[in-house]
This record gives C-alpha cells, structure tokens and sequence, in this order.
C-alpha cells in the first residue's frame, strides 16, 4: 500500500438472490477486490440463512488476500426478513422474506386491531405492508405455533450475519435503528421497541436485538474466517438504508432504485408517518430518516413480459394504447397484497413491442406516484433522480423513468452500492467520521446526466384511470 491509501474495509450486500463482498480502500473508496455467490430462494419465498452464512464466506474467500488486510467489515441485508433461532443459536425454519406476501390476512387484522393505519403510522412511523417483520411473526404463531414456541432469539437477515461474523450469543445480538424500523415493532418516535405491538403479537422483547447506536461497532471479527480476528464489525443495516450511504445521500435527492423490487427514496430531517402507507417512514442508518415507497414487481415483472413475448427486454416499441398493471406476486405500493397482472385496452393493432412497454410503465408509474411523498414539501423538481439498481443499465427503462417523470436522471457509474454503504459504515467506525461523508468523498454518485424531457401525460392519465376503475378487481382474495 502506498502513503496515499487508507485501510482495507468489507462491505457486505446479502440480498434476495445473493451475497456479494467488495473490499474497499477507506482513502480512495476504490474497490480493490470482490465476490459473489447465490442464495437458494424456495417458491414460498423463504430461505434457510446458514445458506446466506455460506455465501458469505465464500464470497469473502473470492477476494483473496485483499480481505485478509482488512481493518473493519459491515453487513448489509435485505429488509423485513424473519429470521427465527433456537436455543442453540441454529434456524427453526427458514426465514421468511420480504416478498412473501402470505402474511397479508395477518397484516389486515394487525391494523384493524391496534387503531387503524392512521395509529400505526403514528406510532411506529410505517403502515405495515404484508413484507414486515410483525405480520410474519404474527403469520408463524397462527401457523406455525410449534417453530414459534421453539424461537429463542428473532432476527433481521443482517442481525443474524453480524451475529454470525462476531460470535455473538444470542442475548448479545445486535441491530441498527435503519433496519429495525422496516420490522413494525420499532418505533422511530421513541427510537425503541414498543411494548404494546410485543404484547400483542406474543414476541417477548428479550428475543430481540439490541439497537446499536450510529456509529458504534456491533462487536468484532470472530477467529476462523477469512477475516483478520478482532477487527471491528459495524452495526450493519438494511438494504435500502446501505444504498443511501453508498450514494453518501442528502436530504432532497430522490433515489429510484430498479431491482427485483423496485424503490424510490430521500434522506429527511422530517419524521415521515404517511396515514394512507404508500411511504414507509423508515429511519436510515444515520441519526436522520428514509422516508421509501417499494413495489414488488419491478424488473422481474418486466422480464417475465419479455420472456411471454419472446422479445428481448429492450425490444419496445412506442405507441398504442395498452395499458399494463404488472402486479404478478401482489403489490405492496399500491397496497395491493392480492392482487395479479392486470392487462387492459388491447387492440387488433397492439403491437408485441408496445405491450412491452406498457409493462415498463406500469412498472414505474407506481413508483412515480410515490415520489412526491417521499420528497419533502417544496423540494425542487430539477433535482436530477439518481437511478440504480440493474434496471438502471437498460436503457428501456432510463427511457421510460424520463419519459413518465418528466425529470432529469443521473445514473452512478459505481456499482454494487448496497455494498459499497456498507464498505462505508464500516470505514465510519473504523475512523470516527459520518458515513454518508465518507461516501461523499468517494464520489460514489458521479454519473452521465441524461436531461429531462416532457411528460407523457397520456400514458400516465391512462395508468391512473386503470388503476382506479380495476381497484375492486385488485383488492379481490
């Protein structure tokens, strides 16, 4: 290592499908070497975490020597997963993950019983959607009451790594207040758990996780992986909250993030608490909030379209009038749990290319919807939208993104930004500075600039009539 350099730090994204690891220069915010091995995801959407466990350690095996330079590591996972352990500290079952919408009954009578979405959002800053931790826990006590009663310890997916990574017993787990709030048993008015929704929903508050200040290490590297024993590990976060930091975001600066899901989000100083739940008031990872809106189907949805249509992903065609509600797995905004796709104004002339794009919109309307939510009053419109996530690549939909918004869009030439985040959290706590600034200083969000162009406001008018004269349709079991 040259003078220039800083110490090596890990970042670690453990998301649906996959666990990568970047090994990062703390100085440079270089990425100096990385790794990547998948997950095992059943129909049900649920996943044994010892799977996860595996993935990461050969992930970090991929990176070779870099890694075992490392000074501090961070984990980043997806959100809202429910993670249940024994007493020996071993899965009870497999977790089950945020996209597993079996829980929206739970969710339903959840919401009915503790005030009404209007308290929820109030108290814990969220109207739980059937992904939250709540309605998954309260799903396993009614259906499974055995695997309940042997949990001794409840995990998110990133607790349950940390704890792995540290050697944690299981009254010495830990959380951050980022990813704690995607559970609906923590609130971001009080910054702690809330004893009612325990009581509740029969969770002891002894089985769950300490919540780690910001800043503050969960613990340090365990021996026995591919990791320099006592370095220190941070306390880890949420996807989402992770993507934040790796962009080193401040308020006003909408996300919009193409994945397998699909996200808009805005750091705030403000507590959101949106009554209708089509923004989730999460906290981010920081001392400030995220308020985030998430579709189910976003570029799996599409794919599936192309794939029907035996067209490539980018073969659309402008045009036509079809209008496409790609909500294949239910749809969390809108709030739709039971819903399925949803194609209306066909004609003789319709062509394959235009029917793929009408699911590219359909696809970004929902998310479009939500940005004015998520954005603090009188934020400015020509901010540009940083875009991310895979879908970002395509130009299909960097087009329809512009097109629908009528905004200009950036998108980051920095890659794996989940775990980049957690790369800088780590490097926060390895030199006592702010995170998000330590990306900032990386220059994590530098990117092509695309200008903004007009709105479609034909297309969007046909989504939002669909969507309201279909909403009996959508909402049906």
């Amino acid at each position: 290592m040259t003078a220039a350099e800083g110490p090596l730090v890990v970042g670690v994204d453990s998301s649906t499908q996959s666990t990568k690891v970047v090994v990062v220069d703390s100085a440079t915010g270089a990425v100096v070497a990385r790794g990547q091995a998948p997950h095992q995801v059943t129909a049900e959407h649920d996943s044994d975490p010892e799977v996860w466990w595996a993935a990461l350690t050969a992930a970090l095996a991929q990176c070779g020597e870099p890694a075992t330079r490392a000074a501090a590591v961070a984990v980043a996972g997806q959100q809202h997963g429910l993670v249940t352990l024994d007493a020996a500290g071993r899965p009870v079952r497999n977790a089950l993950l945020w996209n597993d919408t079996r829980s929206a009954p739970q969710r339903d009578r959840l919401l009915d019983e503790l005030g009404g979405p209007g308290a929820w959002a109030e108290r814990v800053g969220s109207v739980p959607a059937a992904s939250f931790s709540v309605t998954k826990w309260a799903w396993l006590r009614e259906h499974e009451p055995a695997a309940a009663e042997a949990t001794r310890a409840v995990r998110l997916p990133h607790d349950y790594l940390t704890g792995r990574l540290t050697g944690q017993g299981l009254a010495d787990g830990t959380t951050d207040r980022g990813d704690a709030s995607g559970s609906g048993w923590w609130s971001t008015a009080t910054g702690d758990y809330d004893a009612e929704i325990l009581a509740h929903v029969g969770l002891d508050p002894a089985l769950l996780p300490r919540v780690v200040a910001p800043g503050e290490a969960a613990g340090t590297v365990a021996a026995g992986l591919p990791l320099p024993a006592g370095i220190p590990v941070a306390a880890g976060t949420g996807d989402n909250m992770a993507g934040a930091l790796g962009l080193g975001l401040e308020p006003g600066r909408p996300v919009l993030s193409l994945g397998t899901s699909g996200t808009v989000y805005a750091v705030s100083e403000r507590r959101p608490a949106d009554p209708s739940g089509t923004v989730a008031g999460f906290a981010d990872a920081g001392t400030a909030f995220l308020p985030l809106a998430c579709t189910l189907n976003c570029t799996l949805a599409v794919d599936r379209f192309a794939a029907l249509l035996s067209r490539d992903r980018e073969a659309v065609e402008a045009g036509g009038t079809a209008v496409v509600l790609p909500f294949l797995d239910g749809e969390r905004t809108p709030d739709l749990p039971y819903a399925t796709g949803l194609v209306h104004g066909l004609r003789h002339d319709t062509s394959a290319g235009q029917l793929l794009q009408a699911a590219y919109d359909g696809a970004v309307f929902a998310l479009l919807k939500a940005l004015d939510l998520v954005l603090d009053p009188g934020a400015s419109r020509d901010e540009p939208i940083l875009l991310i996530g895979g879908g970002a690549r395509g130009t299909a939909w960097r087009e329809t993104v512009r097109r629908l918004s009528g905004r200009p869009v950036q998108v980051p030439v920095a890659e794996e930004l989940v775990a980049l985040g957690a790369a800088a959290q780590a490097a926060g706590v390895l030199l006592g500075r702010d995170a998000a600034a330590v990306a900032r200083g990386w220059d994590t969000a530098r990117g092509p600039a695309l200008p903004a162009v007009a709105r479609d406001e034909a297309a969007l008018a046909r989504l939002g009539e669909t969507l309201t004269d279909a909403d009996a349709l959508l909402r049906r079991p």
